[in-house]
C-alpha cells in the first residue's frame, strides 16, 4: 500500500521539478500558461480504486479477516478558502465481501457490506506552477455501514465509526474551468463486529484501513 502514496508522490515531485524547469527559461511563459480563476468551487467526479489494508483480532476463534477490493465512483465538492486553502467533502458508497481466515472453524463466509464513508479535509494547494497544480491534505471521515448480508452466519453487526484521512494528489488544467486529477487517500479506520453465529456469539476488534487511488476529471464554477 506504501508503494501507491510513494508512486504519487515521486510523480508529484517529477512534475513539479519539470514545471519548476520550465518557469526558470521562459518567466513569461509561465505566466501565460498559468490558469487564473476567481471561482471558488470545483466538484471532481472519479474513478476510485478502494483496497483495504485489513486486520483483526477475534474473540474465542482466533483468526483473521479478509475484505475484498472495490472499484467504484467518487464524487466530491472543493470550497476555496484562499488561493491555497481549500476543504474537501468527498462522498461515494462501496460494497466488500468479508470472511474470517485461518480460525479454529476454518474460514467463514461473513457475507458482504456496504459502507458510507463521507470524509471532509482541509487541503493545500500550491500555485505558480502552470497548469500543474498538487496538493496535499487532512481531514475526518465517519464511515457507516449498512444493507450487511450475514452470509453463513445468522447475523454481522458493523459498529459505525469515526477515522481520520491523509490525502496527496494534483489537478493538471486542461483550461479555466476543466481539469484532470489524481487522488490518493490513506483512511485510518477501525471498527467493532458483533457475530451472531447461532450457538455462539464472537467479537472482532477490524482495522480496515484503505487506500483510496482515484483517477477523474473536475470543472470549476
Amino acid at each position: 500500500m506504501k508503494k501507491v502514496f510513494l508512486s504519487i508522490a515521486l510523480g508529484v515531485l517529477f512534475f513539479t521539478n519539470v514545471n519548476n524547469a520550465n518557469a526558470q527559461e521562459s518567466s513569461k511563459e509561465s505566466l501565460k500558461n498559468t490558469t487564473k480563476t476567481d471561482k471558488k468551487w470545483q466538484a471532481r467526479f472519479r474513478w476510485v480504486s478502494v483496497l483495504p489494508n485489513e486486520s483483526a483480532t477475534i474473540s474465542t476463534i482466533g483468526g483473521d479477516v479478509d475484505i475484498t477490493q472495490s472499484f467504484i465512483p467518487e464524487l466530491d465538492f472543493t470550497y476555496f478558502f484562499t488561493e491555497n486553502i481549500a476543504a474537501e467533502l468527498i462522498l461515494g458508497t462501496t460494497p466488500h465481501d468479508v470472511k474470517a481466515t485461518g480460525t479454529s472453524l476454518g474460514n467463514v463466509n461473513l457475507g458482504d457490506v456496504w459502507l458510507l464513508p463521507p470524509t471532509l479535509t482541509v487541503q493545500y494547494h500550491f500555485t505558480g506552477l502552470n497548469k500543474f497544480r498538487p496538493y496535499v491534505g487532512a481531514g475526518v471521515n465517519y464511515t457507516i455501514f449498512y444493507d450487511a448480508n450475514p452470509g453463513a452466519v445468522v447475523d454481522v453487526d458493523y459498529d459505525n465509526a469515526f477515522g481520520y484521512a491523509a490525502q496527496l494528489g494534483f489537478d493538471y488544467d486542461l483550461n479555466d474551468t476543466w481539469f484532470l486529477n489524481v487522488d490518493a487517500k490513506y483512511i485510518g479506520l477501525s471498527t467493532d463486529v458483533t457475530v451472531d453465529a447461532g450457538i455462539a456469539t464472537v467479537t472482532a476488534d477490524v482495522d480496515i484501513n484503505p487506500i483510496l487511488v482515484g483517477f477523474g476529471v473536475g470543472m470549476r464554477f
